[in-house]
C-alpha cells in the first residue's frame, strides 16, 4: 500500500494524503522519506497550492514509535532530524499550503499541521506536542510563529492535549470547519493561491517566513544527542500507557 498518496487536484495544486490509516497515519521511516519526495516534487514543479491531508479517522498520530527498543540512540536521533528537514521543508515552500486536520494530530503529527500556512481543523481534533516531555526540542520557533512565545512555552511546557476550539483561539489552526465543508475551503484556497504571478507568490512567502532553519536544526541535535534518548522515550510511553 502507498503509504502517501500524490495526486494533481487541478492545474497547479496538488494533494499529499497520509495513507496508514490502520495505524492512525503514525510516520514510519518510510513514509518520511515519501513526504519529503512528495514536497520537493511539488517544489521543483508549477505546484500553486499543496494540500496535505490524511486517510481514515486521524490526521498523524506523530512518530511510529512501535519499534524503539530495537533502535539505538543514533538510529533515532537520525530520524529526529529526518523528520526536521521535512518539517522545514513544508514549512519554507514558496506557495501556500492548506492542512486538514481531524481525530488526533500529535507529536510530529501536530507540527506537520503547524508547518502548513493554512490550518483547518473539524471540531473534535485534538493536537498534543509533548517533544519536551522526552527532552527533544522540535519546532518550536516555527510554534512561536503561530502562536507567540506565551501560549507556546504553555502548550510545551505543560505536554497537553488541546482541542480544535483552542487551537483556533491561539492562531495553531487558522480556522474550524466541519469536514462537509472542507471542498468548499479547497476551491476558495485555490483561486486564492492563482490571485498572484507565480514568482509574486514565491517572493510573498520568501519574506514572510524568518528563516530559522540552521537554529532549528542546532537546537534538535543539542537536545538529541544527550545520552539515554531511546530510555527517556521509553519511560514517556509507558507514562503515556498508565495514565490511559
Amino acid at each position: 500500500m502507498t503509504v502517501v498518496a500524490v495526486s494533481p487536484e487541478s492545474e497547479g495544486v496538488v494533494r499529499v494524503t497520509l495513507n496508514r490509516p490502520e495505524k492512525a497515519n503514525a510516520l514510519n521511516e518510510e513514509m518520511v522519506d515519501a513526504l519529503a519526495d512528495a514536497i520537493v516534487q511539488a517544489e521543483d514543479g508549477d505546484t500553486r497550492l499543496l494540500i496535505l491531508d490524511a486517510a481514515g479517522k486521524h490526521f498523524c498520530a506523530g512518530f511510529d514509535l512501535s519499534d524503539v527498543a530495537e533502535r539505538s540512540d543514533g538510529d533515532l536521533v537520525l530520524r529526529f532530524i529526518r523528520i526536521e528537514t521535512l518539517l522545514q521543508k513544508l514549512y519554507h515552500l514558496p506557495f501556500p499550503t492548506l492542512a486538514l486536520a481531524k481525530g488526533r494530530a500529535m507529536g510530529a503529527g501536530a507540527d506537520l499541521f503547524c508547518a502548513c500556512s493554512k490550518r483547518i481543523a473539524a471540531p473534535g481534533t485534538a493536537f498534543r506536542m509533548p517533544g519536551l516531555a522526552f527532552g527533544i526540542v522540535l519546532g518550536t520557533r516555527r510554534l512561536v510563529s503561530r502562536i507567540g512565545i506565551d501560549a507556546a512555552r504553555a502548550i510545551q511546557n505543560e505536554t497537553r492535549a488541546f482541542e480544535a476550539e483552542e487551537a483556533v483561539n491561539t492562531g495553531f489552526a487558522t480556522e474550524l470547519a466541519a469536514e462537509d465543508d472542507w471542498p468548499a475551503i479547497i476551491e476558495n484556497a485555490t483561486a486564492a493561491a492563482r490571485t498572484l504571478r507565480t514568482d509574486a507568490t514565491h517572493a510573498l512567502f520568501e519574506t514572510t517566513v524568518r528563516d530559522t532553519r540552521t537554529e532549528d536544526m542546532a537546537d534538535l541535535v543539542r537536545s538529541a544527542a544527550k545520552s539515554g534518548l531511546r530510555d527517556r522515550i521509553q519511560r514517556y510511553i509507558e507514562s503515556m500507557q498508565r495514565n490511559r
